[in-house]
């Protein structure tokens, strides 16, 4: 019986079979994958891949428990090597270094996994005639090892970057060990004299290892002068919408409206229409380099995952009317074991994301990261250090 079955699946078109081979779980495609010479090469044949759709489903699980055929995955010849890619561009970084085989690849191909997995600042720890594996490993290690505990000798200085009012950006930074962000932004309201708002922050992008914050203010101004556009752009990218507007949460928030009279702002409509979203494809590309995680997966788009809170929707009017003002921080905070809220919790918000366990760890992000991340971004000066950028 059983072996009338199996001629009946080799039988078919190896497409159809490779097809088949793809809906079952890891742990069943590698025992079927020995089962016989047709089924073995059929699962060996990189242009077909069955292992591509279980590989994903392990990785993405949210319950972060992963097959127990992945670990040893890299020493099997019946799995093509394109498929160690996509495993070491999105699985765990501890599961990576202490549960998993590394594969043998190309040095290339372990570029490719760096800069898919990793901010593009990050690569200067490659030194010269180093491998990408040894850069790869070197980082992955860095992070577990900043996640899980105090110490910041491997980077004694994280750089973050601010979006000034006048249209200029500034790379800064300030000592790794004891890196506080909302620190150094309450020193940025004193100065801008916006200590009677309270700093409100969203996650720009997340990746394997990190996301980018956003850290600024939102308030309802007299004027057009303070409105920060830049930090306006790089949240909500002109032309793109979503196809279901995120809603507001049901939180007790303050309104941080100004003192006096509502201004004239005007609010755009939330839908762009056909024209502006074709103008909008033409303009913006799917991020893979690094590559954002399964609730960002379509960034810069919206991505309709319930995470993707970039912009808020109530009625018609996008965060109450209100704008971005001022200096808005950006800054790479580090994912551990605990960053993220349980599954099926709802995504935290403004303080929530930088308070609480596993949320002080910070890597830095510079010019080449923003420009990789929104490229659509064009501030009139790029200035490295404080000031405003004048000429000497």
């Amino acid at each position: 019986m059983a072996r009338r079955v199996l001629n009946a699946l080799e039988s078919l078109p190896v497409e159809l079979i490779a097809d088949i081979l793809g809906e079952l779980d890891l742990s069943s495609l590698v025992t079927v994958s020995y089962v016989s010479n047709r089924l073995r090469a059929i699962s060996s044949e990189p242009s077909l891949n069955p292992w591509r759709r279980p590989i994903l489903r392990t990785l993405q699980n949210p319950v972060q428990q992963y097959d127990p055929a992945l670990r040893h995955l890299g020493v099997r010849t019946t799995v093509p090597r394109n498929n160690f890619v996509e495993i070491l561009s999105i699985a765990r970084a501890n599961y990576l270094l202490f549960e998993a085989s590394l594969p043998n690849l190309k040095d290339s191909e372990w570029e490719e996994c760096f800069r898919r997995r990793f901010l593009p600042s990050w690569a200067k720890v490659k030194k010269e005639g180093a491998t990408w594996k040894e850069a790869f490993v070197k980082v992955l290690y860095r992070i577990w090892h900043r996640t899980t505990t105090a110490c910041t000798h491997e980077e004694a200085w994280t750089d973050y970057v601010v979006l000034n009012r006048n249209g200029t950006a500034n790379q800064l930074n300030s000592t790794s060990r004891g890196f506080d962000p909302l620190t150094i932004f309450e020193q940025m309201r004193i100065q801008n004299d916006l200590m009677q708002f309270q700093p409100r922050i969203r996650v720009v992008v997340e990746f394997a290892d990190a996301r980018v914050l956003a850290i600024g203010v939102l308030s309802k101004p007299r004027t057009s002068f303070g409105v920060n556009h830049l930090a306006k752009a790089l949240l909500h990218p002109s032309g793109i919408d979503g196809d279901i507007p995120t809603k507001l949460p049901s939180l007790d928030i303050p309104s941080d409206e100004s003192d006096g009279e509502q201004d004239h702002i005007i609010n755009l409509p939330l839908r762009t229409g056909a024209l502006g979203e074709a103008r909008a494809t033409e303009t913006y590309r799917h991020l893979s380099h690094p590559l954002p995680t399964l609730p960002y997966e379509n960034y810069p788009f919206f991505t309709p995952s319930g995470e993707d809170l970039r912009w808020l929707v109530e009625g018609d009017l996008e965060e109450g009317g209100m704008q971005w003002m001022w200096g808005m921080m950006l800054v790479a905070q580090l994912i551990g074991q605990n960053t993220k809220p349980p599954f099926g919790a709802p995504p935290p918000l403004d303080l929530d994301l930088v308070e609480g366990m596993s949320r002080s760890h910070y890597a830095s992000l510079t010019f080449d990261d923003l420009k990789t991340i929104a490229p659509w971004i064009e501030p009139s000066k790029w200035i490295e250090g404080a000031g405003l950028g004048h000429d000497e």
